[in-house]
């Protein structure tokens, strides 16, 4: 079992704190990888249910505002329709997943995951005027 460490950065240039998740398998697909994540970010925020989700994709019914999104009306999240955004904009380049310098390309490549694995969210911010 290894600590795999997930970080967000924007190509504005923002970087945010890193934070693990114990993943136990030596290899996991880019699907599973961002599907552990969004499960993971969705159950801290359904324990707490702050004001503001800070995750990696924007939640529907939600406003962004400036460290993550706001819920129109308070409830708990669904991991399952969570997961289901942020594959369709991993697809839709909505965001970028970096392993060292290595760019992962598609849901079902495999990620060879050593102890001290960093994975990096580049979320892409549309350029003003363009």
């Amino acid at each position: 079992m290894g600590m795999v460490t997930f970080v967000d950065e924007t190509t504005s240039g923002g970087r945010g704190a890193g934070w693990g998740i114990e993943i136990a398998e030596e290899r996991l697909a880019v699907r599973e990888l961002i599907r552990r994540r969004v499960f993971q970010e969705v159950a801290a925020y359904n324990a707490d249910t702050p004001e503001v989700f800070q995750g990696l994709v924007q939640p529907e019914d939600t406003e962004r505002v400036l460290n993550g999104y706001a819920l129109r009306t308070p409830r708990r999240m669904d991991p399952e329709a969570q997961t289901r955004l942020a594959l369709k904009a991993f697809a839709g380049n909505g965001f970028l997943v970096l392993v060292g310098e290595r760019q992962m390309t598609g849901l079902d490549e495999e990620i060879e995951l050593v102890p001290g694995t960093e994975v990096t969210f580049l979320k892409l911010v549309a350029l003003v005027g363009g």
